[in-house]
């Protein structure tokens, strides 16, 4: 009976080794398919530029137009971590008119040249100054990986500032897609200057962690033990920083300036469950909805570009009227589903 129970420990603990070792290559596999995608950076900027068209036909002859006026501008500075980080910024198509300045920040596997057709809506529609960034790892930003937003959102608030000393501007919006949303959601939770008024997110994740067990699940039908726990301790070790304190939620807890959250409802890649999470998790100031009927991921503006260029319109109005009429930053917390 003693070498049975002898030999049943020797077993269990060769299994649990076996477990914690496989676990531990899982994680690592995990961790450097997700943060390192390739190809990435300058490798991938002719597929990006192609997408820019694939998303507003157009797009290019736009960017590489303002770039031969000298319009649209290069500039690079010392981001988080002391990497060189890339943007490109252009003046208002009506300088002396201009309403604002917004921050396009684009999503994974991008860069700046991906959502040119916001870039576009801001400069052309709404006469807005423009700032638009390439991530770390991403364009021509240097970076080893893909910080999901929590990172990122320390390069985008100084790109804000870049903006704000260009432009000389007072009222600027955030506005990013998919990561980039995430990222405008991490960073408003952060004491940021009173220049930046408004905060757009478009289909953003409630968290790195709960973004990544969803993709576990439908990539792979995995669940997250132990193969995402793992990944996140290698995360920790290599990057300084884990899935679960990369969180939107607890960033938006803080967060008191006017956001609109948009997403649409066909969206399996960031679930659209996502979205209820982060609206509800900001409880203080001004807050709207926009829900696009059969839109996927990062679709909205493409699925009915009118419904949502009035929306961005009607809302960045609203923080507008609040201001004048002395409500902001707080007002009444107040949300509607367009459909």
């Amino acid at each position: 009976m003693t070498k049975t129970c002898s030999s049943i420990k020797k077993i269990a603990a060769l299994f649990l080794l076996a477990l914690s070792l496989n676990s531990c290559l899982a994680g690592k596999f995990m961790c450097n398919f997700a943060l390192t995608p390739t190809p990435h950076g300058i490798e991938d900027i002719e597929r990006t530029r192609y997408k820019a068209d694939s998303l507003l036909a157009g797009s290019t002859a736009w960017y590489d137009g303002l770039k031969e006026q000298g319009l649209l501008k290069d500039i690079y500075a010392e981001g988080h971590g002391g990497r060189k980080v890339h943007a490109v910024y252009a003046p208002a198509a009506r300088p002396e008119e201009a309403r604002g300045t917004a921050v396009v920040v684009h999503g994974y596997t991008d860069n700046h040249f991906v959502f040119l057709y916001l870039v576009r809506m801001y400069r052309d529609l709404f006469n807005y100054n423009v700032m638009v960034p390439d991530l770390q790892y991403h364009g021509y930003s240097e970076g080893d990986h893909a910080q999901m937003g929590w990172y990122d959102r320390f390069d985008v608030e100084m790109w804000a500032e870049k903006a704000h000393e260009i432009f000389k501007d007072d009222f600027m919006v955030v506005h990013g897609v998919s990561m980039g949303a995430a990222t405008t959601m991490m960073m408003s939770g952060d004491d940021n200057p009173s220049y930046i008024k408004a905060y757009v997110e478009d289909c953003g994740y409630a968290s790195v962690w709960d973004q990544f067990a969803a993709n576990l699940k439908q990539m792979f039908h995995l669940p997250t033990f132990p193969i995402l726990d793992s990944a996140n301790i290698v995360c920790k070790d290599r990057y300084g920083w884990d899935f679960k304190e990369a969180s939107c939620v607890n960033q938006l807890a803080k967060c008191e300036r006017p956001m609109l959250f948009i997403h649409g409802d066909a969206d399996d890649f960031v679930p659209f469950a996502h979205l209820q999470k982060c609206y509800d998790a900001k409880k203080k100031g001004y807050k709207e909805m926009y829900v696009c009927p059969g839109a996927v991921h990062a679709n909205s503006y493409q699925k009915n570009p009118e419904a949502y260029i009035n929306t961005v319109d009607n809302f960045l109005k609203t923080v507008k009227n609040m201001m004048e009429a002395g409500n902001y930053p707080l007002g009444a917390p107040c949300g509607y589903i367009v459909k």
